[in-house]
């Protein structure tokens, strides 16, 4: 037995596998079709479109250099992206944020750059150019200097309590640097 939803179906549709009535089940994951002859048949289908991103803004005078369509502004799962105005018939979409290039070779491959890219949630961090070659990444802001103590090539900023320090990027050393004054003062 299908329980009430709370809104009015337009129009009744039926199953394209049997020819039978589509009823609204409700799941885990909310409520969907499924069909009324459940047993002998399992045609199911998601009650909202699938997420593709939904149009915020049309860009004017901005075209699609797949199709020639215009570009449209669209808020999607992951955080807004330029997208062809004509989709799912043409599937052409741009970042809007693209990653910085710091121009600091990555020092576990020595041929990628590290870039400066954002995590699913919103966080910063910096990431090999080679990826998913070589999966190196920083959560803190690369510099380019080499380790006192290991000779690294690679340092980060970090902020602590007396201001922003150079630390070694390497996980196996991490010591912090000497500032210019500590080092006149030896």
């Amino acid at each position: 037995m299908s329980k009430k939803v709370p809104f009015a179906i337009k129009e009744t549709e039926y199953c394209p596998n049997c020819g039978a009535e589509l009823v609204i089940r409700n799941g885990v994951h909310g409520p969907f079709y499924a069909c009324s002859d459940y047993p002998s048949c399992h045609y199911l289908r998601p009650l909202k479109a699938l997420g593709d991103g939904h149009i915020v803004k049309e860009l004017d005078g901005q075209i699609c250099p797949k199709c020639g369509f215009t570009l449209v502004l669209r808020q999607g799962r992951y955080g807004m992206f330029i997208g062809c105005s004509h989709y799912p018939e043409c599937g052409h979409t741009e970042l809007i944020d693209k990653p910085n290039d710091t121009s600091i070779n990555c020092p576990q491959c020595q041929q990628g750059k590290l870039l400066q890219r954002k995590s699913r949630f919103g966080k910063t961090f910096h990431s090999c150019s080679r990826y998913p070659e070589c999966q190196f990444t920083l959560n803190n802001k690369p510099v380019s200097g080499e380790c006192l103590f290991c000779h690294y090539p690679l340092l980060i900023e970090k902020r602590i309590s007396h201001g922003v320090k150079l630390f070694c990027a390497s996980k196996l050393c991490s010591k912090q640097q000497p500032t210019e004054i500590e080092k006149d003062n030896e």
